[in-house]
């Protein structure tokens, strides 16, 4: 064996680190070149709706682009008091019933879910499964009774039919949620709690509910989404203008029997937009702990 027979490995040997090295920069490169991609596809009616409510009305549908020629806060102004009420009126009616709606998912889902993860009680396992069922159950199959009952307790035209039933725990997606969570959370702490002489009540007010927070951040965050963004619930319960949430009232400026205002509609929509954009990222790390329902570390 002579010795460039011997070197030659040597020589060699950093070639192929090298090429794994270029191969994973160039499989990162493209990567993220895939995922920008993809998030401009997803933003861009976001930005486009954004770069619309700036622009006049006559350019809206003429030039498609997210690049205005014209800027104009005209939209802005005109679509806060184009209606018969300011539109600060309709955010604080969605805001009214979205904080109701919080406030009754997180008491009565907290306490439903107490009770079927801490309490041995007749028949829990069934009354659970009842209760998972209804997540498959469509909103128009209890719409005419819901309907009925509410007319005939005279709550039409108010806030209760879309705050009230909050109070009952009839969201299972939450109770589900938050039973999960507290099954997974040490049983030992509860059982130090009932040795050291804590009832229920006070185990859920004092242990339960402060270890349950990334659950109920959840909650809430997706109940504030929900409200703010339904329509079809105002829809049906509301009549007077008044009383109109933000997406009866986004509505208002579509008239199929006469011109519509899109950019006061455009522009109200972004309006409406930023207390999501908010809530997101007010509760953005909660909301990942709770959906992963991890418990405690």
């Amino acid at each position: 064996m002579t010795a460039l027979d011997v070197q030659a490995p040597v020589a060699a040997a950093p070639v192929a680190p090298r090429r794994r090295r270029a191969r994973r920069i160039w499989r990162s490169v493209l990567k993220h070149a895939a995922l920008l991609v993809l998030c401009v596809i997803m933003l861009y009616p976001l930005i486009w709706l954004v770069v619309s409510s700036l622009k006049p009305n006559g350019e809206i549908f003429r030039d498609l682009s997210i690049v205005p020629t014209h800027l104009t806060l005209e939209n802005y102004m005109k679509g806060w008091t184009a209606q018969e009420f300011p539109f600060g009126q309709f955010l604080l009616n969605s805001a009214i019933v979205a904080v109701g709606a919080i406030v009754g998912n997180l008491a009565s889902c907290s306490l439903a879910a107490y009770a079927f993860a801490r309490l041995r009680f007749r028949g829990r396992n069934l009354f659970f499964a009842l209760m998972l069922g209804t997540i498959m159950l469509p909103f128009q199959v209890v719409l005419v009774p819901q309907f009925v009952i509410f007319k005939e307790l005279g709550w039409l035209n108010t806030f209760l039919p879309l705050i009230v039933p909050k109070f009952l725990a009839t969201d299972a997606f939450f109770v589900f949620l938050m039973v999960q969570f507290i099954r997974a959370l040490p049983k030992e702490i509860f059982e130090a709690a009932r040795i050291d002489g804590a009832g229920h009540v006070r185990i859920y007010a004092r242990i339960t509910l402060p270890l349950m927070v990334p659950a109920l951040a959840t909650t809430a965050i997706f109940t504030f989404i929900w409200t703010w963004a339904d329509f079809f619930g105002p829809l049906i319960y509301l009549r007077s203008p008044n009383e109109f949430t933000v997406s009866i009232a986004l509505k208002g400026f579509v008239d199929a029997q006469s011109t519509s205002d899109y950019g006061a509609m455009f522009a109200m929509s972004v309006v409406s937009l930023v207390p999501l954009f908010i809530a997101f990222l007010a509760g953005q790390r909660y909301l990942v702990r709770g959906i992963a329902t991890t418990g405690i570390k």
